[in-house]
């Protein structure tokens, strides 16, 4: 469909005015009640040369491929996964999927298996998914504790580099913060700073946790490092990590990006400490992400009993507070999350469901493509602006009814101006990995 000429025009697409950049009025002005505009964009050398309202470039022999009204969408930005544990679940299924077990079962599975083989080609399998889905930047937690952080750290920068051309990779150390008020926590910080990396943990209530906080800030700051948290990824109201953090940014004064994941116990806490947490958060510049098809599966999970809340975080209130927000996949086929393939539509359209993100749709697309690339520092990915490499995935679906209520696995991803083959990994890949451990078993 998308032509291999160097130039050409997409004609009658429906874009999202909030992931667009121009200055035309007009386009605006003809915005659907969804907020979407009718727009037609050309294409030229890769880069996108126009953005006109629909039906307004001058006709002469340049292709044009007209879209009817489907969507035009930025690439996408998945900004908290976690690859490392990727397509696991066939030799390492969470016993009853709660996290506790989640924790135990991945545990177990990496001290049997994480050699830099199994490590990297799971890696690289869920990159080749996201890839084909129309993903162009990920950020993925890496576990880090003792050796570990070697090999995994070294496959990532290995994939980095071999990647670089096709999707930006960003990697987030992943510890309990105790871990780094020890030595091997201090060379873990320098690592990701060889690596040009995030400073990562996970922060749970503890007597020390102050502390903690202070001494994993002091080291981002000594290496110039972001700092990316999972916090508070429960359902206990008393779980209070998110207030803790913010507090230590403005105690530390850290001026670098920090952004915390879950954030799951802030909607099971009173108005006042919600209150009094939000405005902690906005003042010390964090910006928030929800995993919210891995905290449904996660959350509230006891045997023989419906689940009675959804487990995301308060994703409606912390953007009325100014506050970015964003959303990620998270997990995919392991003991954390049994599902998945890498495909950020779908986070976007459960996001949408779970967290009744629509009516009005608004901004709430930027939770994966715009907001989701500023909070991660890459300022040219995720919004379709004249001069930006065109870097768009175009879906058949016309209004957000149709988008979201379809696959879309008919997508056209266009990459500098070309269409990309979109064909998924096959799962055999990993075949003999999964065989190797069915004969550990027996």
């Amino acid at each position: 469909m998308i032509p291999k000429s160097d130039r050409y025009w997409l004609k009658n697409a429906h874009v999202s005015l909030s992931v667009l950049s121009l200055d035309d009025k007009t386009i605006a002005k003809n915005s659907t009640g969804e907020g979407l505009c009718l727009v037609d964009l050309e294409i030229a050398g890769g880069v996108i040369s126009q953005i006109v309202p629909a039906e307004t470039f001058a006709s002469d022999e340049t292709p044009v491929i007209n879209l009817r009204g489907g969507q035009v969408w930025p690439c996408f930005v998945d900004m908290h996964t976690h690859l490392d544990k990727g397509h696991i679940w066939t030799r390492s299924p969470n016993p009853n999927g709660t996290f506790t077990s989640a924790l135990e079962t991945v545990k177990t599975d990496r001290e049997k298996y994480w050699q830099a083989e199994d490590v990297y080609r799971r890696l690289e399998f869920g990159i080749k998914c996201s890839y084909a889905h129309g993903t162009q930047g990920i950020r993925t937690h890496i576990d880090s504790f003792g050796e570990q952080s070697e090999i995994s750290l070294r496959v990532f920068k290995a994939l980095q580099t071999e990647w670089k051309e096709r999707v930006t990779l960003q990697a987030v150390s992943l510890v309990t913060l105790d871990y780094y008020q020890t030595p091997e926590g201090v060379a873990l910080a320098d690592l990701i700073a060889e690596i040009g990396g995030i400073l990562g943990g996970v922060a749970y209530m503890h007597p020390d946790l102050d502390s903690q906080l202070d001494t994993i800030f002091l080291l981002a700051k000594e290496r110039n490092l972001d700092i990316d948290f999972h916090s508070d990824e429960t359902d206990d109201p008393n779980s209070i990590c998110l207030q803790k953090i913010a507090e230590a940014a403005i105690r530390n004064k850290f001026n670098r990006q920090i952004v915390c994941g879950h954030c799951c116990s802030l909607a099971v806490q009173t108005p006042e400490v919600v209150e009094k947490t939000l405005e902690l958060v906005k003042q010390a510049g964090i910006g928030i992400v929800s995993l919210p098809m891995c905290n449904l599966y996660l959350q509230d999970r006891q045997a023989n009993r419906t689940p009675r809340w959804r487990g995301v975080t308060l994703l409606q209130e912390i953007k009325e507070y100014g506050i970015p927000v964003a959303v990620a996949s998270d997990n995919c086929r392991d003991p954390f999350y049994g599902f998945g393939d890498h495909d950020v539509l779908e986070v976007f359209t459960q996001a949408v469901r779970i967290g009744h993100l629509d009516m009005p749709y608004g901004n709430w697309p930027c939770a994966v493509t715009k907001t989701a690339a500023d909070l991660i520092d890459l300022p040219n990915i995720g919004r379709i602006k004249v001069g930006l490499p065109a870097d768009l995935i175009v879906f058949k679906g016309r209004s957000f009814s149709e988008l979201l209520s379809r696959n879309q696995h008919d997508r056209i991803v266009i990459r500098n101006g070309k269409a990309i083959d979109t064909s998924l990994p096959d799962y055999a890949e990993l075949d003999d990995l999964l065989e190797k451990s069915a004969k550990d078993k027996r």
